[in-house]
């Protein structure tokens, strides 16, 4: 920190003064001290002992001008003052300048910080405002996000709501009309507007499962699950689907069982809507695998993997954002909602675990990683659980 020509000059001055009164002080009391002993001659004798008794060094010397010592004395007091003084103008002025900088950030510069390189406390208060305007910047930014989130999801939903609601609309209203030539063309433009109705609901509870499941304190009913007997219910559940578009679903065979501690009614659903796509996308290949083992020590890792077509590289870091579709799914026959994964996802996250997406020619495999024990957490960087109290 530079100081102005103006605060050197305030510290010339201060150390000037100071000075000045300490050599009024010194001399004072040195003028006092004499007229004491002159006037006291049982105190004049006193001294005149005390300095026959004291011998300094190994020739013995005697302290006989006691006045040069005072004076001595009283001159490193004095210096040590005067520092002390200084000192504490000069960090008064430290302050002036953080107030200053203060000012100028609250003025709307938030960008800009305090770049003091200082010594001891004042240089911890420069850390912490620092530490504090970057605190308060990332919680603006945050709370950007959040409304900016908030306009995405209702522009979003209401685009998705809009087009089938179109079509519904559209459809009874010629039947209300009567602009149908049959009763072929009646169950015709019912059955599309049935259909779009339950597109509708299917992405209302969609979207009601994602917001509950993104709530922090969404409660989990946590039991003991067998990973590899869950494995076989969904391979009987999806088998007859997975059939219908030529395609084979499979679990691999294992002797023991593998237990973790998880709500097995929202695995179900993650399991659910992995499959699902699966399905939906993966008509172009023959096989939907399904596996679990064991990690990392407390950890287990499902993956649900088949062989259709490649989900392009530029797609896999968005898959899990919400209302995301990949762009070769987006048409009527197989575009969703584009929440499925992104509920997969905070499910998992509520689990304490993660979730991950690989993709290329042989197999697109989505890897869930869940800690066996509830309350441990899972840590993508080093896959390893970390016990939270």
């Amino acid at each position: 920190m530079k100081l102005t020509g103006r605060e050197k000059t305030e510290l010339f001055l201060e150390g000037i003064v100071t000075v000045i009164l300490l050599l009024l002080l010194n001399l004072s009391i040195i003028i006092l001290i004499n007229q004491s002993i002159q006037t006291n001659p049982g105190l004049r004798d006193g001294i005149f002992i005390i300095k026959r008794s004291i011998l300094i060094g190994p020739d013995h010397f005697h302290l006989w001008s006691w006045e040069n010592i005072f004076i001595t004395l009283m001159l490193v007091f004095d210096a040590a003052v005067v520092y002390w003084r200084l000192i504490r103008r000069y960090h008064q002025m430290q302050l002036r300048h953080i107030i200053s900088e203060l000012h100028y950030i609250a003025n709307g510069h938030l960008d800009h910080r305090i770049g003091f390189k200082l010594k001891g406390n004042t240089q911890s208060v420069v850390e912490s405002i620092n530490a504090l305007v970057d605190s308060v910047i990332k919680s603006m930014d945050e709370e950007r996000a959040i409304e900016n989130s908030k306009d995405e999801l209702i522009t979003n939903v209401s685009h998705d709501l809009r087009t089938p609601l179109t079509s519904i609309l559209g459809y009874l209203g010629l039947i209300q009309d009567k602009q149908y030539h049959s009763q072929e063309d009646l169950l015709k433009y019912t059955e599309v507007a049935y259909l779009k109705a339950k597109q509708m609901k299917s992405l209302v509870d969609n979207l009601f499962e994602y917001t509950k499941v993104k709530q922090t304190g969404t409660p989990l009913s946590i039991n003991r699950i067998d990973l590899n007997q869950m494995m076989e219910q969904l391979v009987a559940s999806f088998e007859l689907e997975a059939k219908k578009v030529g395609l084979t679903i499979s679990a691999k065979d294992t002797d023991q069982p593998l237990y973790i501690e998880a709500d097995a009614e929202k695995l179900g659903r993650v399991f659910n809507n992995l499959i699902s796509n699966a399905i939906k996308y993966g008509k172009d290949g023959k096989h939907i695998y399904l596996d679990a083992q064991t990690g990392q020590p407390g950890e287990v890792i499902i993956h649900v993997s088949n062989d259709g077509s490649q989900i392009p590289q530029k797609s896999l870091d968005q898959i899990f954002e919400r209302f995301y579709r990949v762009e070769a799914s987006r048409n009527k026959d197989t575009g969703g909602s584009g929440l499925g994964l992104a509920i997969a996802q905070s499910i998992i996250d509520l689990h304490g675990g993660y979730i991950s997406v690989s993709s290329d020619e042989r197999l697109t495999t989505f890897s869930i990683h869940l800690p066996v024990k509830h309350g441990d957490r899972l840590t993508k960087k080093d896959q390893a659980p970390k016990t939270t109290n």
